[in-house]
């Protein structure tokens, strides 16, 4: 992987105009190297991330714009505009809009990994089923957990 390309990459763009439909949210990458890599993230209201885990990545948010709902390893949190959120590596966590206002947040992981391309391969899908999306996750080393008992 080559290193960053110096410049700047413009709001509501992505890098190469790219811009990703992700479990009803929209992604967009800002940057990637192979040691981070970045994406904004628009998560408009009852949208979520389902509790998954990153063994090899540590994950980080800066809320810029409204409320999400985490559950972080065994405890729940909720964090506003400048919060930010750490996710250590191997630690579960799921997102979640539980508000009637849309999330703006800038995403990254360290390091990089197959995130990138996993985000393409879900882009991608013709249908975004939740046994097809767990499935293709598990390729690329990001393991979903299975729903609580009667979630």
């Amino acid at each position: 992987m080559s290193s960053e390309i110096t410049g700047i990459t413009r709001a509501n763009e992505g890098i190469q105009g790219i811009s990703w439909n992700i479990l009803g949210q929209t992604y967009v990458p800002k940057s990637k190297t192979e040691h981070s890599f970045s994406w904004h993230a628009t998560l408009p209201p009852g949208t979520f991330v389902p509790p998954h885990i990153h063994p090899d990545q540590d994950e980080y948010l800066y809320m810029l714009e409204g409320k999400l709902d985490f559950m972080l390893g065994n405890s729940e949190s909720q964090a506003t505009a400048g919060d930010l959120i750490r996710l250590g590596m191997g630690v579960p966590h799921g997102i979640f809009n539980k508000s009637e206002q849309t999330a703006k947040v800038l995403f990254w992981v360290s390091p990089t990994k197959k995130l990138f391309d996993l985000f393409w391969g879900l882009h991608n899908m013709k249908e975004q089923k939740p046994e097809d999306v767990v499935a293709m996750a598990a390729e690329f080393n990001i393991h979903f957990l299975p729903p609580p008992p009667g979630g």
